[in-house]
C-alpha cells in the first residue's frame, strides 16, 4: 500500500484542504502516514515508525512490528476524534481528527404485510444463530497483513446498493444496509479483494444465503453474501485475486448480486472506502 506523508497528506479520495492533523504534524522521520477518507463509514490504514504506540479516542490500536495499523469510523460516528502517538523514544504527538458527515439514502415503503413485519419465530431463532457465527468470525484478531494492501473489487459490475442506505417500512425504520451490492449473473466469479484466511464458509444462512468471511488481519474482514457456490472452506488461506465463490441469489435476496461488506471487528464500514470507484475500474479495464 502506498502512503502519503502527513504534511502533504493526501488522505485518498478526499481532503482538498488541510485538516488540523496536517497543521500539527512534526517534520520528522516519525511522521504519521494515512490512507483512507476522513468521513463516517470509512476504513483508514496507516503507518508510523516501528515501536510507536497509538491510541484512538482512549482505545489503544494494534500496531504491527513494521508500524502498520488500521481503524474505522462507523456509520453515525461523531465528527471529532483524537489520535495520540507515543514514539519509542518517549515523545508524544496528539492529532485532532475532524471527519465528514455523510448523507445516506433513506426510502419509505408502505403497505408491507403484517406477516413480513413479524417473521416466524423459528426463522428469527435461525437468523440469531447465524448472526452469532458471523459475530464470532469477525471477532478474530490476527496478524495477517492483507489489511494493508491496496484492495481490489471482488468483481466488477453495476452498483445496485450502497452502504448506509435505509428503508422505513410502514413508518418503522429498518436496519441500515451495510454492504455494497454489485449486480451480476448467478455464477459470476468472486475473488478475494486482499490476502487473508477464510474464517467462515456457510452455504445457506437464513438471511444471507451462501456466506464467506475472509480475515485480512488486525480486525479487518470481508464478508460476501448471497453466494450460489463456495470454492473454499474455513481455514483456507487466500491470495488477492484468488477465486473464492460465485454470485447467487440465495438467502433473502431479490435477485442475483454480490453483497460485499467490510468490518473492523464488529464495526460495519463501507467497502467502497478501500477501493477505487467502480467507474474508474471498468473504464481502465476497457482500455
Amino acid at each position: 500500500m502506498q502512503f502519503t506523508k502527513c504534511h502533504a497528506l493526501l488522505i485518498s479520495l478526499l481532503l482538498s484542504s488541510c485538516p488540523p492533523l496536517l497543521q500539527t504534524a512534526a517534520a520528522t522521520q516519525d511522521d504519521l502516514q494515512l490512507k483512507g477518507t476522513l468521513e463516517q463509514g470509512a476504513l483508514l490504514r496507516g503507518r508510523v515508525a516501528p515501536g510507536t504506540k497509538i491510541v484512538l479516542d482512549g482505545t489503544p490500536l494494534q500496531v504491527s512490528p513494521q508500524g502498520a495499523f488500521v481503524f474505522g469510523f462507523e456509520r453515525e460516528a461523531p465528527l471529532q476524534h483524537t489520535l495520540t502517538m507515543t514514539y519509542a523514544d518517549g515523545r508524544t504527538a496528539t492529532h485532532e481528527l475532524t471527519i465528514a458527515q455523510r448523507q445516506y439514502r433513506i426510502s419509505k415503503v408502505n403497505g408491507i404485510s403484517q406477516k413480513i413485519m413479524q417473521p416466524d419465530p423459528r426463522d428469527v431463532a435461525r437468523a440469531a444463530k447465524d448472526s452469532a457465527m458471523v459475530k464470532q468470525a469477525r471477532a478474530v484478531s490476527s496478524e495477517e497483513a492483507g489489511f494493508a494492501e491496496d484492495f481490489i473489487w471482488p468483481l466488477t459490475g453495476r452498483i445496485s446498493g450502497v452502504y448506509g442506505s435505509q428503508r422505513v417500512y410502514n413508518g418503522k425504520p429498518g436496519n441500515p444496509h451495510y454492504g455494497v451490492d454489485v449486480a451480476a449473473k448467478t455464477g459470476t466469479v468472486v475473488v478475494a479483494p486482499a490476502d487473508g484466511v477464510i474464517t467462515l464458509a456457510v452455504p445457506d444462512m437464513f438471511y444471507s444465503g451462501g456466506t464467506v468471511i475472509i480475515d485480512h488481519g488486525y480486525g479487518v474482514s470481508s464478508t460476501f453474501l448471497h453466494l450460489s457456490k463456495l470454492y473454499l472452506q474455513a481455514g483456507d488461506r487466500v491470495k488477492q485475486g484468488q477465486k473464492v465463490a460465485e454470485v447467487g441469489a440465495t438467502g433473502r435476496a431479490s435477485g442475483p448480486h454480490l453483497d460485499w461488506r467490510i468490518n473492523w471487528y464488529q464495526m460495519r464500514l463501507d467497502a467502497a472506502s478501500v477501493v477505487p470507484s467502480m467507474d474508474k475500474v471498468i473504464k481502465k479495464s476497457a482500455q
